[in-house]
């Protein structure tokens, strides 16, 4: 289990028991209210970051499946003859290897390889 999953787990879980805690909380009397509502509200938003938290530059298709993400360094097979190189380029900060964007026009679906 990556860093990034370790983190997204942590924040459901605080948030979840934040969430659960408010719900007591309120429960007891309206002399908690103040603090099951900001419990409420912070756990909330923790539990709305993690589910929806995606990790960037993936493709369409990992998007559809859910698969993890892939290593660093843009593509290890080659890209389809429909993707088109752009003037976007970047270093990946896990390889600080020097990627090249490339799109493809009809769909707008990028691909990232590392330049040469």
């Amino acid at each position: 289990m990556g860093i990034y999953q370790v983190i997204r787990w942590a924040l459901l879980v605080c948030g979840g028991l934040m969430l659960l805690g408010g719900v007591v909380t309120l429960s007891l009397g309206s002399a908690f209210a103040g603090g099951a509502l900001w419990l409420i509200a912070t756990g909330g938003i923790l539990v709305i970051v993690a589910a929806l938290e995606r990790t960037r530059y993936r493709s369409e298709a990992a998007e559809h499946t859910s698969d993890t993400a892939g290593p660093g360094g843009g593509e290890t097979t080659p890209v389809e003859t429909r993707f088109r190189p752009t003037t976007e380029v970047f270093v990946d900060p896990t390889s600080n290897r020097r990627m090249r964007v490339l799109v493809d026009p009809r769909t707008g679906e990028r691909r990232y390889v590392a330049e040469a």
